[in-house]
């Protein structure tokens, strides 16, 4: 019973989200949340992109914030624009990374492991403190959405470049 009252405040609130409902139905499902968080939409476009720093990235990189953790949600996430050659440093994630991809043909790698070709709707789970790099191919750009968890305020450690010989091989 629990599980039918929680699928159908979660169904009332994205009816509701989507204008589906009065303005009293608003007001119950938005009281439905037991942790009095309300739905949060962020609008496309209205967070300002930052170029990729050359501390942490070779080449054109533009990211795009989605989401940042907060109180309700230990989690972030961005989308990542390489330009073809573009990659980032070497780096790991304390509590590990998952990428989807959403456009181009990209490379990821794992310390002393293969390099493997990416494409879109390919999701890569990198393990935590797992050292790692990915972006474009050398010809091709790579779009992908970056989620990570927080540790301690800290989603990612970024280490030495990726030198022009490793990203090739």
């Amino acid at each position: 019973m629990k599980h039918r009252i929680a699928a159908w405040s979660s169904l009332s609130l994205l009816a509701c989200a989507l204008g589906g409902c009065s303005p009293e139905a608003q007001a119950t499902a938005n009281a439905a949340s037991p942790t009095g968080a309300r739905l949060e939409i962020t609008p496309a476009g209205s967070q300002p992109s930052t170029k990729g720093s050359a501390e942490n990235f070779t080449g054109d990189v533009v990211i795009d914030p989605l989401f940042a953790a907060n109180a309700h949600r230990r989690g972030a996430a961005a989308s990542v624009r390489f330009a073809p050659g573009a990659r980032t440093a070497w780096h790991s994630h304390p509590a590990g990374q998952t990428l989807i991809v959403t456009a181009g043909t990209g490379w990821v790698r794992e310390w002393g492991g293969q390099k493997h070709e990416v494409k879109p709707g390919d999701v890569i789970w990198t393990p935590p403190r797992a050292k790692h790099w990915h972006g474009g191919t050398a010809t091709e750009t790579m779009t992908h959405i970056a989620i990570q968890e927080h540790v301690d305020g800290k989603v990612v450690d970024w280490m030495e470049q990726v030198s022009d010989e490793q990203y090739q091989r």
